[in-house]
C-alpha cells in the first residue's frame, strides 16, 4: 500500500515473451505521510485532552468558584466574599461591585429603620411625658382653684392652695417654654442676639433664684466667680447663657437629695468655662452619651422617678454650640456629676458700659402715685392684672383694645406717662402703634408686653420705639418693678 511497483518484460530471439521482471520499492514520502498522520493524530488527541483539562480547571476556577461565591453571598451577604468576587474580573467584578453596594445600602437601610423605630419610640415617650407634664400642673391649678371657692377655708389653707396653684403654674410655664424653645431650635428659627452682659450678676441672679428651693431641701449652694466686676462685662447672648446655667442648676437641684451644689466659671484663654457640680445620684457611663440628645432621658416611661420635660440639656447643648462653645459632663454613679460648658470671652472695654445696670429699688426715690397710664390690651384678664398691679401708682388709667385706639388715646392725652403696649392686637399691632406714637410723642415710656416671646422680638420692639420689653405671663412684681425702674427718681 505504501510502496512503488515497476514491471519489465523479457523477449527471446523470435520476439516471444519469456520472462517478466517486477521491481517493488517502498515509498519514503508515503511512509512519512503515514508517520505524520500518526503524529498529528497524537497531537490532536493531546490537544483535545489539554483543552479539556484547561477548560475544566479554568471553568472551575473562573466560573464555578465565582458562581459558588455568588451563591454564598446571596445566603450570607458577607461583604468580604463580595470583595473576593471582584478579583475574578469581567462580569463577576461588576457583580461583586453590585453586591458590595447592595450590602452597604441594606446595612444603611437597617440602621435607618432602627433609628426610625427608636425615634418613633422616643417621640411617643416624649409625647406621653409632655401630656403628663402639662396635665399634672393643670390638675393642680384647676383643682385647687375650685377648692378655693369653698366658703369655710381658713386663711392658712387659702395661702397653701394659692401656693400650690402658683407652683403648678410655674411648672407648666417651664414645660411650655421648653417645648417652644426646642421647636424653634428644630426649625432653625433661633438667632444669637449679643449684648453687654455682667457674668457675675448673672451668677448672683441664678443663685438668688434657686436659694430658697435649695434651702428647703437642706442642700448647700455656693458659687465661684473668677473675674472682677469690671472684667465680668462681656458681649454675649445674655438670655441663652442664663437659660443654659439655669437648666444645669435646675437639674442639679432635682437630682441632688443631700450634700452640695457649686456653680460658677473660670477664664481659660479666650473662653469662659462654666461648671455646675453636684453630689447627686450621678449618671451611668452609657447614659452620658445620650443625655444631650433631643427626646432622650436616662429614664422614660411610667417608671420615671423625676418630673420634667427632659429637654433642658438638649436645649442647653444647642445654645452652647450657637454661642461658639462646647458642653460635656463628668460623672460617677452615686457620687455626683459636673457639667461643663464654654463660651467665648468677648470683653467689653468701653467704660460707659461699665456702669451699674440695676434699676432703682423701691423706696430709693419719692413715692409714685400720680401716673397717667394707658393699658393697650385686647385680653380682658391681662388688662385686669395690669390694672390691679399698677393701681397704687396711678392717678388715671386709660384703656385701649386695638392698636389704632391706643394711638388715638395717646394723641388725645399728651400728658400720658406710661403705656403698656400689647404686641398682638386687632386692626393694628403694637409695633405699628408704637411707631406712630413716636411720631408725635417722644417722651412717654412704652413697655411692650407679649405672649409670643420669640428671639428677635425684643430688638424689634426696641427698634419700633419701645423703652422696654416683657413677656407673658406677667406678675405683679414684674409690673411694679418696671414702674419703679422708670419713675422712682
Amino acid at each position: 500500500l505504501f510502496s512503488i511497483k515497476t514491471e519489465n518484460r523479457l523477449f527471446n530471439w523470435d520476439e516471444k515473451e519469456v520472462a517478466k521482471i517486477v521491481f517493488t520499492r517502498k515509498s519514503d514520502s508515503i511512509d512519512l505521510f503515514h508517520k505524520s498522520s500518526l503524529y498529528m493524530m497524537l497531537i490532536l488527541l493531546c490537544s483535545i485532552i489539554a483543552t479539556y483539562l484547561i477548560w475544566y480547571f479554568a471553568s472551575r476556577n473562573w466560573i464555578s468558584k465565582p458562581l459558588r461565591l455568588v451563591n454564598s453571598i446571596l445566603k450570607s451577604e458577607d461583604l468580604t466574599l463580595a470583595k473576593k468576587l471582584e478579583y475574578y474580573g469581567g462580569e463577576f467584578k461588576d457583580i461583586g461591585l453590585l453586591f458590595n453596594e447592595f450590602i452597604h445600602q441594606k446595612a444603611e437601610l437597617l440602621i435607618a429603620i432602627k433609628k426610625a423605630e427608636e425615634s418613633d419610640r422616643l417621640k411617643s415617650a416624649f409625647l406621653a411625658n409632655m401630656s403628663h407634664e402639662i396635665r399634672t400642673p393643670m390638675n393642680g391649678i384647676l383643682g385647687f382653684a375650685e377648692i378655693l371657692k369653698e366658703p369655710n377655708l381658713t386663711g392658712d389653707e387659702q395661702q397653701k392652695y394659692i401656693g400650690i396653684i402658683e407652683e403648678s403654674g410655674a411648672r407648666m410655664l417651664s414645660t411650655i417654654n421648653d417645648i417652644v424653645d426646642i421647636s424653634r431650635i428644630e426649625s432653625g428659627h433661633v438667632e444669637v442676639c449679643n449684648s453687654e452682659t455682667n457674668i457675675n450678676e448673672l451668677i448672683e441672679s441664678i443663685y438668688a433664684f434657686f436659694k430658697p428651693e435649695v434651702d428647703r431641701k437642706g442642700i448647700q449652694l455656693s458659687t465661684k466667680n473668677s473675674l472682677s466686676s469690671k472684667e465680668a462685662f462681656i458681649k454675649t447672648d445674655n438670655d441663652k447663657v442664663d437659660t443654659i446655667l439655669s437648666n444645669l442648676v435646675k437639674n442639679a437641684v432635682k437630682f441632688t437629695k443631700e450634700g452640695s451644689i457649686n456653680f460658677g466659671y473660670e477664664k481659660k484663654g479666650d473662653f469662659l468655662e462654666f461648671f455646675v457640680k453636684d453630689t447627686g445620684k450621678g449618671i451611668l457611663e452609657e447614659h452620658q452619651r445620650i443625655i444631650f440628645e433631643r427626646f432622650r432621658q436616662t429614664e422614660d416611661g411610667f417608671s420615671r422617678g423625676y418630673e420634667g420635660s427632659g429637654l433642658g440639656l438638649s436645649i442647653s447643648k444647642a445654645y452652647v454650640e450657637m454661642l461658639g462653645g462646647k458642653i460635656w459632663v463628668e460623672s460617677e454613679l452615686e457620687k455626683g456629676s459636673t457639667f461643663y460648658f464654654t463660651i467665648p470671652y468677648n470683653e467689653v472695654t468701653d467704660e460707659k458700659k461699665l456702669i451699674d445696670i440695676e434699676g432703682p429699688h423701691e423706696g430709693s426715690g419719692p413715692q409714685i402715685n400720680s401716673l397717667n397710664l394707658l393699658i393697650a390690651e385686647d385680653n380682658e384678664q391681662s388688662e385686669m392684672l395690669i390694672s390691679i398691679a399698677t393701681a397704687m401708682f396711678c392717678k388715671k388709667i386709660f384703656k385701649a383694645t386695638t392698636g389704632a385706639e391706643a394711638v388715638e388715646t395717646c394723641r388725645a392725652n399728651p400728658d400720658l406717662d406710661l403705656v403698656f403696649m400689647d404686641i398682638k392686637m386687632p386692626q393694628m399691632n403694637g409695633y405699628e402703634a408704637t411707631a406712630l406714637i413716636r411720631q408725635f410723642n417722644k417722651d412717654v415710656i412704652i413697655i411692650a408686653q407679649t405672649a409670643y416671646a420669640l428671639i428677635g422680638d425684643k430688638e424689634k420692639a426696641i427698634n419700633a420705639g419701645c423703652n422696654d420689653y416683657v413677656t407673658k405671663p406677667l406678675s405683679k412684681a414684674v409690673i411694679q418693678g418696671l414702674i419703679l425702674k422708670y419713675f422712682s427718681k
